[in-house]
């Protein structure tokens, strides 16, 4: 007698993928309709919610291509990807993957990225919150261990990079924008994407304040994080950069090495 375990396997292969051997081993008996038709029921229904879920993730993707392509897209990527959690609406992070290797979206380059972006912006929906910078404590550190310390940025921080003009492409999707024209030959640009009080934000980012932040967002040192920006752009201004992003509550908090002072760690 197969375990429970193996019942489930059995039946999400026959639902999802078709496994006709899978869908044999069940032992499906009983009433007017035949196996194939009992399971197809169920898998019209998983399918359904699932391109409902991916819909509201993926609203853009979906307006860029169309209900049909996106719904046949979705039924390829849960076939391929199969969802390894019962809540459907925390499932999708590997789309924009899927999209970049699904042979359909071959002539839209964009779309992957675009997938990317909504990612983004669902995951900064959902993530934890953190109060402002404590400035007062910041003050205090003495100049001598500035470079040292460690900046936090807010936990629904994300990155976004893309050779084409990305945010363009999702303002001029979103309900009410008038200008739905894009230039795909404008360029790329680095995207910053974080819940703000009103909701989530999306900001462009320079290329050093984009190396800049990315950085700090790998655990280095200001000074490491400076290093890395002036690489990337030598008119990089650190005092702008933090200003702008301590307003926008980009970074949050800071850290420092153990010293023997009393502002040693700050959050």
């Amino acid at each position: 007698m197969a375990s429970l375990s193996e019942l489930q396997r059995g039946f999400a292969a026959a639902v999802l993928l078709g496994d006709r051997p899978a869908l044999s081993r069940l032992g499906v008996v009983g009433g007017r309709l035949d196996a194939d038709a009992r399971i197809a029921i169920y898998r019209n229904n998983v399918l359904a919610n699932y391109r409902k879920a991916l819909a509201a993730t993926f609203p853009v993707v979906r307006a860029l291509v169309g209900p049909a392509f996106f719904g046949a897209a979705v039924d390829a990527f849960v076939r391929a990807r199969p969802s390894t959690r019962g809540d459907v609406n925390r499932y999708g992070s590997e789309l924009p993957q899927f999209l970049a290797g699904y042979p359909p979206a071959r002539d839209l380059p964009y779309l992957p990225d675009v997938a990317r972006l909504e990612w983004a912006v669902d995951q900064a929906g959902i993530a934890a919150d953190a109060g402002p910078l404590d400035l007062a404590s910041l003050a205090a550190v003495p100049p001598e261990r500035l470079g040292s310390l460690r900046l936090r940025l807010h936990p629904s921080v994300q990155f976004v990079s893309s050779a084409f003009p990305l945010l363009r492409i999702w303002q001029a999707n979103q309900p009410g924008h008038e200008d739905e024209r894009v230039d795909l030959g404008e360029g790329g640009e680095a995207l910053l994407v974080l819940r703000a009080e009103d909701g989530v934000a999306i900001h462009r980012l320079a290329p050093g304040a984009d190396a800049f932040l990315r950085a700090l967002g790998r655990d280095r040192a200001l000074n490491d994080a400076l290093e890395l920006a002036l690489a990337e752009d030598a008119s990089f201004e650190l005092g702008e950069a933090l200003r702008a992003h301590v307003a926008l509550r980009s970074i949050v908090a800071f850290s420092a090495p153990p010293a023997s002072s009393t502002w040693e760690r700050t959050a």
